[in-house]
């Protein structure tokens, strides 16, 4: 593997701004991005940012740089321990997948690429959308969390004077594509 790879898996939970910003921040450092969507997660990106169509021009993106995978189909390339890649991204992440990928249900792509993202020690950021949390999803997350996940809820931070909507998206996006080692040039740290 020459460059990059970073699978995104989108689920159910609100956030798809979120989930437009990686896509562009990935594919703008070069990066190879495989792309699943949950059925709760097509609605999701329709609803907050009239995605019609899963395809790169929908997502302002090169279309060399992603590679959409049916969320149905559990042979896909990015449902196999072979396929290497530099780490997963769900985000958002919803608290149903959150419960299902912590109990080891591979219904979807999305909870299969998981999985295996787990297994073979790779890294795998939840994004996690929801609040309230209620006491399962706060053991869902633990169970991730010592499963190897790193649990980086969608909370942006303030500390940076954001003046805009798309400056607190900016941050968590920026916050993800660190945490699979993809630089950019946002200002979103603090020093």
């Amino acid at each position: 593997m020459n460059s990059k790879r970073v699978v995104v898996g989108v689920t159910g939970a609100s956030g798809a701004p979120y989930t437009v910003r990686v896509i562009q921040l990935l594919t703008g450092a070069g990066v190879e991005v495989h792309l699943t969507v949950s059925i709760m997660g097509r609605r999701l990106l329709f609803e907050e940012s009239n995605i019609t169509t899963l395809c790169a021009e929908e997502f302002g993106v090169d279309e060399q740089l992603l590679v959409i995978h049916n969320d149905k189909d559990l042979g896909s390339s990015i449902a196999s321990g072979t396929f290497l890649h530099d780490g997963m991204i769900i985000v958002p992440c919803s608290s149903n997948s959150v419960g299902a990928i912590a109990s080891g249900l591979t219904n979807t792509l999305v909870q299969r690429a998981a999985s295996v993202t787990l297994k073979e020690r790779r890294t795998l950021v939840v994004a996690h959308r929801e609040t309230p949390l209620s006491h399962i999803d706060i053991e869902n997350i633990a169970t991730l969390s010592r499963a190897g996940a790193i649990v980086a809820p969608l909370s942006p931070g303030f500390y940076v004077k954001p003046k805009t909507i798309d400056d607190l998206v900016d941050f968590m996006a920026g916050k993800l594509v660190d945490l699979v080692g993809v630089n950019h040039d946002l200002p979103v740290r603090w020093c």
